[in-house]
């Protein structure tokens, strides 16, 4: 029961952010009461440690080198393209901007294009002239398809570099699985956003007044730079897989390394970019797993196991659709990074590590049932709030209950049936 309070009591102030009270202050705050109470022990606070440094330090690595992108006019660059490519088709526009949040959620993980793709959606929205129905259902979806088209690579989600750590998944085998599961989950998720907002994306769309997309561009040789970069950068992962390196060597190496270059060339401020950088993302995701070990030594992980261990016994489709909507139930209601942890400990329990594949669908994806489901839902709302967009959780809620479950169930067809 101290173990529950102390999530509770942490998770609400995560949420609730009195006074402006940082997500991540709240979380190492809840980190400190449960050690102080005993929730936790020392040796709990370094198995946490050793369980999610290096997707913590891939994190940064990768953020960094999204805001440096950001900074050099990378990704309006890539939103320009895509709004012109569209040809002024409303459907066109909603396909080919849900793409792209596919894309740079592959590439620069969900958290990335919560933070950075959002605000340039919204400015380009607002500079398209759309209705309020149709900016809201475009956001909407831009923000559903950032999770739940962040599985086709480990440093896609933190969820994915957790996981792949835990189970000692390479960078390639794990995109080797995912592949499928991943296709079908974007392609059912445009579907269904589609079918879910058809009535409000307009028939046609004016470009006029739309900028050239070079011409946002803020520093051309960087940018043509950035390009071998990111290909580098690719083959950084591949070596790592030969070698038997830590994903963070080269996500956060990659990432520094590029806001270096962007400082000698006078492209970013490098103080400036560590300043600002998202560092309460980091302490909030360390202070979490540190809270919700408790919960595991309160025993929720060996009953988890328990449920797991039955739907094996009946079948690898049962077993697959059990682990996917338990972690995606678990996850709307507590976090997927919680989850993800205390789900991959049950899962090592059963013996069944390929559930771990099911399991980061489910936390990937069932997060967009409530706004308290993912980190990235959070700053996505945050962000928008800053922007003047403000939307309650009733009216999210009502998109992610119905949108989510046929979006997750398709998606695991492909492991069901593996």
């Amino acid at each position: 029961m101290l173990a529950i309070v102390v999530f509770i009591l942490t998770l609400v102030f995560v949420i609730w952010q009195p006074k402006g009270l940082k997500i991540g202050t709240s979380a190492v705050a809840g980190a400190m009461v449960a050690l102080a109470l005993g929730v936790v022990s020392i040796d709990d606070v370094f198995s946490v440690t050793n369980i999610v440094w290096d997707a913590t330090l891939a994190f940064i690595g990768i953020i960094l080198l999204s805001m440096v992108l950001d900074e050099i006019g990378f990704f309006e660059w890539a939103a320009l393209h895509i709004i012109r490519l569209s040809g002024g088709s409303g459907v066109r526009l909603f396909v080919l901007i849900l793409l792209l949040g596919a894309g740079v959620s592959a590439l620069f993980a969900n958290d990335g294009a919560a933070l950075i793709l959002t605000p340039i959606l919204l400015a380009k929205m607002r500079l398209l002239n759309l209705d309020p129905k149709a900016v809201l259902a475009f956001l909407l979806a831009g923000g559903f398809i950032a999770d739940s088209a962040s599985n086709p690579l480990v440093i896609s989600n933190l969820t994915n570099i957790v996981t792949a750590g835990y189970f000692n998944i390479g960078f390639w085998e794990y995109a080797r699985a995912m592949f499928l599961p991943n296709v079908v989950s974007i392609v059912a998720s445009i579907v269904v956003l589609y079918v879910f907002f058809r009535k409000a994306i307009p028939a046609q769309v004016s470009l006029r007044g739309l900028p050239e997309p070079m011409s946002v561009v803020k520093h051309l040789p960087l940018f043509k730079l950035s390009w071998g970069f990111l290909a580098l950068l690719m083959v950084g992962y591949w070596l790592g897989d030969v070698y038997a390196l830590p994903v963070s060597v080269f996500a956060l190496g990659g990432g520094v390394l590029f806001l270096l270059l962007a400082g000698y060339l006078k492209a970013a401020r490098v103080g400036l970019t560590l300043k600002t950088a998202p560092w309460q993302v980091v302490w909030f995701s360390v202070g979490l797993y540190v809270v919700v070990f408790g919960l595991k030594n309160a025993g929720l992980a060996d009953e988890i196991a328990l449920v797991l261990n039955w739907a094996i016994a009946q079948g690898q489709f049962t077993a697959v659709m059990v682990t996917g909507f338990m972690a995606a139930g678990i996850s709307a209601v507590m976090n997927n990074m919680p989850t993800v942890m205390l789900m991959d400990i049950a899962i090592a329990q059963t013996g069944n590590d390929m559930l771990a594949y099911a399991n980061l669908l489910g936390c990937n994806l069932g997060p967009k049932m409530t706004p308290i489901g993912s980190l990235a839902t959070l700053l996505w709302l945050h962000v928008l709030d800053k922007k003047g967009v403000h939307i309650g959780w009733g009216e999210y809620m009502k998109v992610g209950l119905v949108i989510t479950p046929p979006v997750l169930f398709v998606a695991l067809l492909p492991l069901a049936f593996a």
